[in-house]
């Protein structure tokens, strides 16, 4: 068995060919996942009438999907460092698969809360999976790359969802749409598969002497850690707002037709996409981290409370989404650095899935109280909010520069603090 490269040693220096083949498929798996979280929102205008349920209800279908995301993505860290990575994402893209097909199916709303259950089971693995193999595989000059591109395949993914499933819900249905996203799924999946050699990394066996790293928590000692989970909560409130119910609060106060709501989200997601290829090159430099954090929401924030406060056109409307995509997608991958800079090498996958539990347990609280918000008609209060956690994402951001990061010792070797 060749146990080169493990889950307990830094990725070796590599060939450019085998670093994009390991960041090309992760990207795609990545894409899916984000495909997979917008698989109902875009579709809240049909399900609504459909189901007769509220949009608080209809919220809480993305409570339940990331609750349960939550839950197994804190988990699945321990179980991708003892297991490894690639049997536990051929898992999590099948249970989307299926889960696709079962809200296709979905003739009550507690059916489709059933396949959320599922649908964030699968999603729950992938955060510690992918940074498990960039941070294994990929060579330390292209991180800043391998998290850009990263982040881009998220946000396409993203924007994927309303640009495929709205025009085939008004050629078709609901459910064709959806049937058609469990088909990409499951083609995605085949990909994978076929490249499987290229996704291995064996567990090493434990060295005698050294500390039992693959069963201690105490990675949670880190102060570091904490802050960089407040940070991802903060981000998924706001990510939540934008996907769910921004675009139609800004309908009903910019009067945008209902076929351009969509296209306000798809926007976002490309423009994060583009700002994002921006960003991994400003990421090169660990020391500006959260400055380029703080520009980018402090940009996306000002576009928020214009969307709020302003009297535009409908056609503008999309740019102002644009705007904000572009610079929050710019803070992406130094975002992700943030985290990379606070994870001990011999506990990744559990560093991961318990900080990106954060990002899930944010969305899965923000339908909560935004939904309500929207069902009360208060659509200005919406975006005043969403450019409110905005400013307190900047804050955040620094703070996690403030803490001290004490490292998990490996064998030989000290712990070390930044």
């Amino acid at each position: 068995m060749n146990t080169s490269s493990t889950l307990n040693s830094p990725a070796a220096a590599v060939s450019f060919k085998q670093d994009a083949s390991v960041i090309g498929l992760v990207g795609t798996a990545h894409m899916i996942s984000h495909f997979s979280q917008l698989l109902l929102a875009p579709l809240f205008p049909w399900l609504k009438e459909a189901f007769s349920v509220s949009y608080a209800e209809l919220g809480f279908l993305m409570t339940i999907f990331f609750v349960v995301s939550c839950a197994v993505q804190a988990l699945s860290g321990f179980v991708v460092d003892r297991f490894g990575p690639r049997p536990i994402l051929f898992g999590g893209l099948s249970l989307l698969g299926v889960a696709a097909f079962g809200y296709s199916v979905s003739t009550s709303y507690w059916m489709l809360a059933f396949f959320a259950v599922i649908a964030g089971i699968g999603n729950g693995v992938f955060h510690p999976v992918d940074y498990t193999l960039i941070n294994r595989k990929v060579s330390p000059p292209r991180l800043g790359h391998a998290y850009s591109v990263h982040g881009i395949t998220g946000s396409l993914g993203w924007a994927l969802a309303p640009a495929m499933l709205v025009p085939i819900t008004f050629a078709f249905s609901w459910r064709v749409a959806l049937a058609c996203a469990g088909v990409l799924a499951f083609a995605v999946l085949a990909v994978l598969v076929f490249n499987r050699d290229k996704l291995t990394l064996t567990v090493a066996a434990p060295v005698k002497g050294a500390p039992a790293a693959d069963s201690s928590l105490g990675f949670l000692k880190i102060p570091a850690v904490w802050m960089c989970f407040t940070f991802f909560f903060l981000y998924a409130i706001v990510l939540s707002v934008v996907q769910a119910f921004a675009p139609e609060a800004a309908r009903h106060l910019h009067e945008v037709p209902l076929s351009l709501v969509a296209t306000c989200l798809t926007i976002y997601m490309v423009c994060a996409a583009g700002g994002m290829v921006m960003g991994g090159f400003l990421a090169s430099d660990p020391t500006r981290c959260e400055r380029i954090v703080g520009i980018g929401f402090g940009v996306a924030a000002i576009a928020a409370i214009l969307l709020a406060v302003g009297n535009f056109a409908a056609w503008l409307v999309p740019v102002l989404f644009g705007v904000m995509g572009f610079a929050s997608g710019i803070a992406g991958p130094s975002r992700d650095l943030l985290v990379k800079r606070s994870t001990p090498e011999n506990a990744s996958g559990r560093v991961y899935g318990v900080v990106y539990a954060g990002l899930d347990i944010g969305q899965a609280v923000s339908p909560l109280i935004f939904g309500a918000m929207m069902d009360h008609g208060q659509y200005r209060g919406v975006l005043l909010g969403l450019a409110f956690m905005q400013c307190v994402l900047i804050a955040s951001a620094f703070n996690v520069r403030k803490v001290r990061r004490t490292a998990l010792p490996v064998a030989g070797q000290m712990p070390t603090a930044v």
